[in-house]
């Protein structure tokens, strides 16, 4: 059976609401085995990984440095690109498919590489882009990642 992976984009500025939310998220993704990509980074990205390894998951972080001293401790894989934002593009195209969880330009760029790429985004209170399926709550998010899932 194929691997299930999500990507999780957001603020490495986040409020403290986006850093509930992206914990959650993370802690219910890994209790459906649920492996989580991110760009590894603080915020969000510190969120969900926290909330992945709370959740007995998996969490791969791409990120910006060649040494990786820039990754959260909760971050399960590091993948040192050396790219700074220009991991980016991979970060959303390792995931089958991507929650955005509020963010700012650098989670802008990652929308923008979804919707080129074809990905199906979940957003909860990021930029309000056409494609981008809107929700305001956790429950809201789960249900479109297993009904992501339940059709994949």
């Amino acid at each position: 059976m194929k691997n299930k992976v999500v990507s999780v984009i957001g603020s490495s500025q986040a409020t403290e609401e986006e850093y509930h939310v992206a914990y959650l998220v993370g802690f219910e993704l890994a209790k459906r085995g649920i492996l989580v990509v991110c760009g590894g980074r603080g915020g969000v990205m510190e969120a969900v990984c926290k909330g992945v390894k709370e959740g007995g998951g998996m969490s791969i972080g791409i990120l910006p440095s060649y040494t990786g001293e820039e990754a959260n401790p909760f971050v399960d894989i590091k993948i040192k690109t050396g790219m700074n934002w220009n991991r980016n593009p991979i970060v959303v195209a390792s995931g089958d498919m991507v929650i955005a969880i509020g963010g700012h330009w650098g989670t802008l760029s990652e929308i923008a590489y979804a919707m080129i790429l074809e990905k199906y985004v979940v957003g909860y209170k990021t930029h309000p882009i056409k494609g981008v399926d809107h929700v305001e709550s956790v429950e809201e998010i789960l249900r479109k990642v297993d009904e992501y899932f339940r059709g994949a």
